[in-house]
């Protein structure tokens, strides 16, 4: 029998506070090191049997074990997190952290509306001290974008969105990044790309991907504007299947983990090669 286990546990009447990163890049590499602990959690137990698991050290003052008189716990989450609504993809759980270690916010397509906005700035001007980083987290197979592809595919079901005010200011938001996914596989594949049995999956997942990175180059100037010292933003796709995050980066074969999102317009073009020539895109488009 194969069974997996992940076990979050408290330890000691007088725990020692858990270690948050120093910086941005020690941030973005302690949630790398964590989905990858925790896809290889399934990777053990596809490839043997027996019990695969995994501890997850808790300070009990985060779940407010507190002393007698001492208050509610404090927020000192030490990256905040852009995230999908969808249900699949359970943030604090892919990422091996516990409580108070993330500041989660959720909203269908992780796209920046003014709600999105504002939490993200609460969490620059409140959690100044503990936060390290913005990571944009987009996953495989996006509703959202997927309405927004299909859109962009057969204009004609815009019209289905007519009185559906909130949806129709989602995929609005998306259409742009959608069309730039499918203009930029036109000038890579050729303008024949789209008869492609797997053109409509590609799209998505070029969009999808490229969505995040432009998401975190956004918050990465508005955090500059708002002269947020120390704090840089990341972005990737969560993998379903794999249980993996994937980015795709300008300047690097690497695709496994969390990445910077490009700096400039050169960046992007350079970033939007790079997740074309990926292995994920090749295999979608059989090249």
């Amino acid at each position: 029998m194969k069974t997996v286990e992940i076990a979050y546990r408290c330890d000691g009447a007088e725990p020692l506070p858990r270690e948050r990163p120093a910086d941005a890049d020690a941030a973005r590499l302690r949630l790398n090191d964590g989905n990858r602990a925790f896809a290889e959690l399934f990777t053990r137990l596809d490839e043997g049997t027996g019990t695969s698991r995994r501890v997850v050290p808790i300070d009990p003052r985060d779940l407010g074990l507190m002393p007698a008189g001492a208050g509610s716990p404090q927020q000192r989450p030490f990256a905040a997190i852009l995230g999908c609504a969808d249900a699949r993809v359970p943030t604090e759980l892919i990422f091996s952290e516990g409580p108070n270690d993330l500041f989660v916010v959720r909203v269908a397509g992780n796209t920046l509306g003014e709600d999105v906005r504002g939490s993200l700035n609460y969490a620059l001007d409140h959690l100044g001290d503990s936060l390290k980083l913005i990571a944009v987290l987009g996953h495989s197979g996006c509703g959202a974008v997927t309405a927004a592809a299909d859109v962009f595919l057969d204009p004609a079901g815009y019209l289905a969105l007519a009185s559906k005010h909130a949806i129709r200011a989602l995929v609005d938001r998306l259409l742009v990044i959608v069309e730039a996914s499918a203009r930029k596989m036109a000038e890579v594949f050729g303008s024949d790309i789209p008869r492609h049995p797997g053109y409509r999956e590609a799209l998505i997942e070029v969009a999808v991907v490229s969505n995040a990175a432009l998401a975190a180059h956004a918050l990465q100037r508005e955090i500059e504007k708002r002269d947020a010292q120390g704090v840089r933003t990341a972005y990737g796709v969560y993998l379903l299947a794999e249980r993996a995050v994937w980015a795709p980066r300008h300047g690097s074969s690497e695709v496994a983990g969390l990445a910077t999102p490009p700096e400039d317009a050169q960046g992007f073009v350079e970033f939007g090669e790079a997740v074309l020539r990926s292995r994920r895109i090749a295999s979608l488009l059989g090249t």
